[in-house]
């Protein structure tokens, strides 16, 4: 099945990627890097990206407004 937009692709790989709010983001490997976001770490498969936010992400709340 072809994806005409790349970050609904589940067996894609992704980037988790955070911001300077401590937000997340999940991010297509072979889609340039936005500015402002840093890697977490290597690419892997939607589902293990999900899972891991599943486990790391506890708020919504960006991080200028949890202080």
């Amino acid at each position: 099945m072809q994806f005409s937009n790349p970050f609904d692709n589940p067996q894609g790989q992704f980037y988790i990627l955070q911001n300077a709010q401590q937000q997340f983001s999940l991010w297509p490997q072979h889609c340039a890097l936005p500015e402002g976001w840093a890697v977490i770490g290597e690419p892997q498969p939607q589902q293990a990206c999900n899972d891991w936010l599943a486990a790391h992400w506890t708020t919504l709340t960006p991080a200028h407004f949890a202080r």
